[in-house]
């Protein structure tokens, strides 16, 4: 893919993650893991960003490096909210997707990265 199709799409992502938060219930519980979906959910798109100014590339693999991490932590909070009952894991189902498929093409790029050093 792309960077600035990635770009968008760690954007677009972030986004959603916001707008998963903005719908949970008011229990302390979702509050709770929605805080932290939501503030890892969006650090990808803003890890994403500044791994795409990188000016070399050891930097740009320790960007992707926090990225990685970022989108494994939501995936958690995530998990967490489905296996708790707080959201049905269908409703989750396609953030949960997303989630994993920028995961793998994150963890693609690394390994791209890495061959080239």
């Amino acid at each position: 893919m792309k960077h600035d199709n990635l770009r968008e799409r760690t954007k677009a992502y972030a986004l959603r993650i916001i707008k998963m938060f903005a719908a949970l219930p008011k229990a302390d519980a979702a509050r709770t893991l929605g805080k932290q979906a939501l503030r890892s959910g969006t650090a990808v798109a803003a890890n994403y960003r500044e791994a795409s100014r990188a000016r070399s590339n050891a930097e740009l693999s320790a960007k992707l490096g926090l990225v990685e991490q970022e989108l494994d932590e939501t995936l958690l909070w995530l998990e967490l909210l489905g296996e708790s009952g707080i959201v049905k894991t269908e409703r989750l189902a396609a953030l949960v997707d997303e989630t994993e498929q920028l995961l793998r093409m994150i963890v693609a790029a690394q390994k791209t990265l890495k061959g080239r050093r």
